[in-house]
């Protein structure tokens, strides 16, 4: 008997494959995909319908006297609406985050808009300012808001571990923004230089650059600002006219002055909607600039208060939506475009109200006007889309970083989060 036991071959044992280690992950998945805010979505709706209403009734008697129909201005708003509705509805739909792939060419096309329109023969001047291209139909200033804080918001999240640098983090913007607020000013436009200016530096102090460095360049601008306003006799007229309406009401201050009359008129809630005397031929530009005047006078001051609680309202939930936001460039986007619509809106109403020199900013949403009207309601789409905090189908694009950047199984490693 054979007592040998034979071992069976290594040859003949199946090869079992071991399965995969998994990855070292050192973030948390994204939140899942929710509906856009609705309070934020409601916010827009209810001033643009605000818009529609209030626009027909302060242009009814003064579309009716130049052209012969009451409801010309109302048409032509409702078609800027349908456009800027079919913008805003691919703004909302599409993800936000494909915008860093356009945020160059968005850039380059500003700018050269903004060149275009100070070239006599292809800007339209109209009252002393020439701002608009395409026969009067398109304002090229407007479309820089936006498109300056795509590239604001891609460029900083693109530098965050530089940030404190003068020469990486602060210089470049700054030198990009210095040179599209000065294009603006050549047209000249002020009011929205400094709305620019303005929601340039929120960005660099949200994203984290030096605050000193932010008090250099406002006190580099602010000899630039004293001279546009000291200088030039229109605007110092206005400031003048600012300082004591009822003194200049023939002139300089008369703008002002009908603004006020018509907010101090509507009393506590308002005259009745459509019953307004000052939108007669009183107050001009009622139905862009000065609309807020319109809302007060037939409104109240309840309407006017009803408006300012809305705007806090997209300031408050396009902050939220920046809070939570999963990335940079999303966090950065959705605070620069809550600084514009908010900072332009208390703008706007501090004029009408008399608490600063007259300037000729849109109220936001509300104001008639096609290129304001439509480049407004994309950065609203933007910004519910962002208020999803979707999970980014784009890793790559958002994990680009700086040579040296570490990283484990493709996902970088960000110190102190």
């Amino acid at each position: 008997m054979n007592d040998t036991i034979k071992m069976p071959s290594r040859t003949n044992i199946p090869a079992v494959p071991l399965p995969a280690a998994p990855a070292l992950r050192l973030e948390e998945p994204a939140d899942p995909a929710v509906p856009a805010d609705p309070l934020l979505a409601l916010a827009v709706a209810l001033l643009v319908g605000l818009g529609v209403v209030m626009v027909y009734s302060a242009s009814a008697l003064s579309s009716a006297a130049s052209v012969g129909d009451a409801e010309h201005l109302l048409f032509k708003h409702l078609g800027h609406l349908t456009v800027g509705g079919a913008l805003f509805l691919i703004a909302l739909l599409a993800d936000h985050r494909r915008l860093r792939a356009w945020v160059y060419p968005l850039l380059a096309l500003s700018i050269l808009s903004l060149v275009l329109v100070n070239v006599p023969g292809i800007g339209i001047k109209v009252g002393g300012a020439r701002r608009w291209l395409l026969g009067g139909s398109f304002q090229p200033s407007e479309a820089a808001k936006l498109a300056l804080i795509v590239y604001l918001a891609y460029s900083l999240a693109k530098k965050r571990d530089f940030l404190k640098s003068f020469s990486i983090g602060f210089l470049p913007h700054a030198l990009v923004a210095g040179a599209v607020v000065g294009l603006v000013l050549l047209e000249p436009d002020l009011g929205t230089a400094m709305i620019l200016a303005v929601t340039t530096g929120i960005l660099l102090f949200v994203a984290g650059a030096r605050v000193s460095y932010l008090g250099f360049a406002a006190a580099a601008g602010a000899p630039l600002v004293y001279h546009l306003v000291v200088n030039v006799a229109w605007r110092w007229e206005r400031l003048m006219a600012f300082l004591d309406p009822m003194a200049h009401r023939k002139d300089a201050g008369y703008q002002l002055a009908e603004s006020l009359m018509a907010i101090g008129s509507g009393g506590l809630f308002g005259l009745g909607l459509g019953a307004g005397r000052q939108k007669l031929f009183y107050v001009p530009e009622a139905e862009t600039d000065f609309v807020y005047a319109v809302i007060g006078e037939e409104l109240g001051l309840a309407g006017t208060c009803f408006v300012i609680l809305l705007f806090a309202i997209i300031v408050w939930r396009g902050a939220l939506a920046a809070l939570r936001a999963k990335d940079e460039f999303s966090k950065l986007l959705a605070a620069g475009i809550t600084a514009w619509i908010g900072f332009q809106a208390v703008f706007n109403m501090l004029v009408v109200t008399g608490l600063l020199p007259t300037k000729g900013l849109t109220l936001p949403f509300v104001s008639a006007g096609g290129s304001s009207l439509c480049v407004t309601l994309v950065a609203a789409g933007i910004l519910l889309n962002i208020s999803t905090r979707a999970p980014d189908p784009f890793p790559e694009a958002a994990r680009r970083r700086t040579p040296g950047a570490a990283a484990i199984d493709g996902v970088p490693i960000s110190a102190g989060r």
